[in-house]
């Protein structure tokens, strides 16, 4: 975890009395019938924006996925060990919107290429992934991989992972980026996130 991280996270406690929200905030839809999607992309906080403004999103959750501990906590998952991502995972309406479209918004939100976390934030907790769950999700995720793949020079390692066990992060995570939008981002920008997306997609670059 970055030391900057540590101070935004150290104002926002200092700050407020933290009173969990609902674990899943999103867009306000009526939904018929959905479906789950989850992704790691670096820090969760800049994975729900994305998602958030997508047509067919019914909620975006923060949380934690991929390890070994039972409901594990922030401090646990980042100090390392757990085995855990920090991952965002996505309640969606199937009818309104693909999953094949929030894959396209996946990898454009993340650097394909970097094994060891995301742009600043460095270690196995930061990590990119999709999490499939079913065969048709791990059907489109290996052929939204390979397509996106052949685009580069360089190979992305950016694994394809079975969904298990996720559990929601702190209540203080949830929708960081509307809670405390300056330190949002003045985080984002020291992170250099959006330099690097940049540079990996041009145009295309997701924020």
């Amino acid at each position: 975890m970055t030391s900057l991280r540590t101070w935004l996270l150290a104002a926002v406690l200092a700050a407020t009395a933290l009173t969990a929200p609902p674990a899943a905030e999103g867009a306000a839809e009526t939904p018929g019938e959905t479906a789950v999607a989850t992704f790691a992309g670096g820090c969760f906080w800049c994975m729900e924006p994305p998602y958030d403004k997508l047509p067919g999103v019914i909620a975006t959750t923060s949380g934690y996925t991929g390890g070994h501990l039972a409901d594990p906590t922030y401090k646990q998952v980042t100090r390392g060990g757990t085995g855990h991502y920090e991952a965002v995972q996505i309640t969606y309406d199937p009818a309104k919107v693909s999953y094949q479209k929030l894959l396209q918004v996946f990898w454009r939100n993340v650097d394909p290429f970097d094994d060891g976390g995301q742009f600043c934030d460095r270690g196995d907790s930061y990590r990119t992934a999709v999490f499939f769950h079913s065969d048709e999700q791990e059907a489109l995720a290996r052929e939204s991989k390979t397509e996106e793949d052949a685009r580069f020079e360089t190979t992305i390692v950016t694994p394809l992972i079975e969904a298990s066990e996720f559990y929601p992060a702190e209540g203080y995570h949830q929708n960081y980026y509307k809670k405390n939008p300056f330190r949002y981002r003045l985080y984002r920008r020291s992170c250099g996130r959006d330099n690097r997306l940049k540079k990996v997609w041009g145009e295309e670059a997701g924020g």
